[in-house]
């Protein structure tokens, strides 16, 4: 009898072990197969890298509209009617695996402007502004931990930002109204969780432009905060639901060392789109559009964006 106990212990002890095992394997195996593709949100970083020895390319195509402003008490002003304001962007952004921790990405943009205000016309085209990155995981996501990057970025001037030409109604101004010709470093952390069946995604950087001559006036553009939240809502045959908003923050910007008031910059975009990914290529497109600022344009957009992956 006892030698039969004994053979019934340990036989229940090893059907108890492997069903654990068995249950334990099947929630692990099940968290790693949930591992969703797809081109991510338009403006807010993924915390996850591309990989080791991977070249990703991912061009995008905007539409901007302008439909009015906001001064800088935030009150909204339509665009008159006989004016006009829209742009065409083309960019392009690039990834580059050197580890499974560490990349590099560039992206630089081509754009093109028009601007009519009453019966005079005006188009420019030429290089806006072009950026590098240095992306590290610091954390892959695991239980309840979401997956963490940080990221330093250079913006560089590579815009037109000063002697605008009057014929052109400032359609030739390429560079950036943040920091137009001035180089800006920046620090940033990057945050991915999945929730299935949602993909969280957050972003902050804050960058530092350096001092700048505009038109041969000294000028030091205040330092500036981008912070954005997406969400992705996977759905089956590989498509998915996008949502995310997009917020900047900037104080007022010096001139020969005196503060010029209400120069500060203030928005929030709003962005919904739908995607479609399938192995080595995803799709957005997405609906861009300005609900708030102060002393900035209120454009709503069209985006349009692919991921290539070598």
């Amino acid at each position: 009898m006892l030698k039969l106990a004994a053979i019934i212990l340990v036989v229940t002890n090893f059907m108890t072990l492997s069903f654990m095992d068995y249950v334990f394997c099947s929630v692990e195996t099940s968290k790693e197969e949930w591992s969703p593709i797809s081109a991510g949100p338009v403006t807010t970083w993924t915390a996850p890298l591309c990989g080791k020895g991977r070249f990703v390319v991912q061009p995008f195509t905007f539409y901007n509209r302008t439909r009015g402003a906001f001064d800088s008490d935030g009150r909204y002003d339509s665009i008159p009617k006989r004016n006009n304001k829209y742009q065409f962007q083309e960019q392009l952004f690039a990834q580059y695996g050197l580890t499974d921790r560490l990349e590099f990405d560039a992206q630089t943009v081509y754009q093109e402007n028009y601007v009519k205000q009453g019966s005079s016309n005006a188009h420019a085209d030429g290089f806006g502004d072009s950026y590098l990155f240095t992306r590290y995981c610091v954390l892959e996501e695991e239980d309840r931990l979401p997956h963490m990057t940080w990221l330093f970025q250079l913006k560089m001037p590579t815009g037109k930002y000063e002697r605008s030409d009057a014929d052109k109604l400032g359609a030739d101004l390429m560079g950036a109204t943040s920091g137009g010709g001035s180089w800006d470093p920046g620090f940033g952390v990057t945050l991915t969780k999945k929730i299935k069946p949602f993909v969280f995604h957050a972003d902050t950087t804050y960058s530092f432009p350096q001092q700048v001559f505009v038109d041969g006036v000294k000028t030091r553009y205040a330092n500036y905060l981008n912070y954005d939240f997406g969400v992705e809502y996977v759905l089956p045959k590989g498509f998915n639901l996008m949502l995310e908003a997009n917020g900047f923050l900037q104080g007022d910007k010096l001139r020969d060392g005196a503060r010029t008031p209400s120069t500060d910059i203030v928005y929030l975009t709003i962005a919904p789109g739908i995607g479609w990914s399938c192995g080595t290529i995803q799709i957005l497109i997405a609906y861009q559009r300005v609900v708030i600022g102060a002393n900035t344009d209120a454009n709503d957009s069209m985006v349009l964006t692919l991921v290539y992956t070598f």
